[in-house]
């Protein structure tokens, strides 16, 4: 039978997603090999990585978008297919790396539309669901920006309106395949920024995929490094800052430093 809901848990030693074996192929090519990774709940944790590693392809299957070759996926303990869908949506939002256009929607009719797996449809739209739009947007700081077309919004903007819709959907997880990769550095700083204040105030488990190396390690509690399709390092973000770890993961010759004002390390190419 399939589970119909999803509750929560004590966070404090969790996990929320873990994978055994997980084997992606496409027309006989391997994009991940079996691989066995857990990510601990209420935390940010950070997809590392060369392009061509596998990341995406992980996202996508712990947002259950494709479907593995081989090996499976849990949440909560759980095989993740085993849930309802609608019930997996109440509790793990997601957000791909190139968003659809809002097609003429407002921001707050986009946001809205987080609010779908608690009323389908045919569903009628609740005071429960209006205040979880209007909390979703004074979050994320756009209430002020409620009436405004989505498509004539900044890069920045819309992408704090397309995750108010996820914070919206009220879940306890969220999967972000690279939130930041058309922004500049400033607005990188701003989303990433807005994804810890969320993950601290609402007790958010955050997995997301990141190419930036020092935002990366500025921003996750916990960094998984994917090579070629295998998972190569793996721990708190601290302890992948080092110049031969980094070499392995990125095959290019690094050195570390520490930050001039903070004193984190700072990597560098050579």
């Amino acid at each position: 039978m399939k589970n119909d809901r999803i509750t929560g848990k004590d966070q404090s030693h969790a996990t929320v997603f873990a994978t055994e074996g997980l084997r992606f192929e496409v027309d006989g090519k391997t994009i991940l090999h079996p691989l066995d990774i857990s990510f601990k709940a209420g935390e940010i944790s950070g997809l590392i990585g060369h392009n061509g590693s596998g990341k995406s392809t992980l996202i996508k299957l712990l947002a259950r978008q494709i479907q593995p070759t081989g090996g499976r996926i849990l949440f909560d303990a759980a095989a993740a297919g085993s849930y309802d869908m609608r019930a997996f949506a109440r509790a793990v939002a997601y957000l791909p790396q190139d968003t659809s256009s809002a097609a003429g929607l407002t921001v707050e009719e986009l946001v809205a539309c987080g609010r779908y797996p608690w009323h389908g449809a045919l569903g009628r739209f609740t005071d429960v669901d209006r205040e979880k739009v209007e909390i979703a947007m004074k979050l994320t700081h756009v209430d002020t920006l409620a009436g405004r077309i989505v498509d004539t919004l900044s890069g920045g903007e819309r992408q704090r309106v397309w995750i108010a819709m996820l914070v919206a959907q009220d879940s306890r997880c969220l999967l972000l395949d690279e939130p930041t990769s058309a922004l500049d550095i400033a607005h990188q700083m701003e989303i990433l920024g807005l994804v810890r204040e969320l993950c601290r105030a609402k007790d958010l488990s955050v997995i997301l995929v990141l190419h930036d190396i020092n935002v990366a390690a500025h921003f996750c509690d916990h960094l998984h490094a994917l090579k070629q399709g295998r998972l190569i390092a793996a721990g708190p973000s601290p302890t992948l800052m080092k110049a031969e770890t980094l070499n392995t993961i990125y095959g290019t010759n690094m050195g570390v430093t520490a930050h001039p004002v903070h004193g984190t390390p700072l990597a560098y190419v050579i």
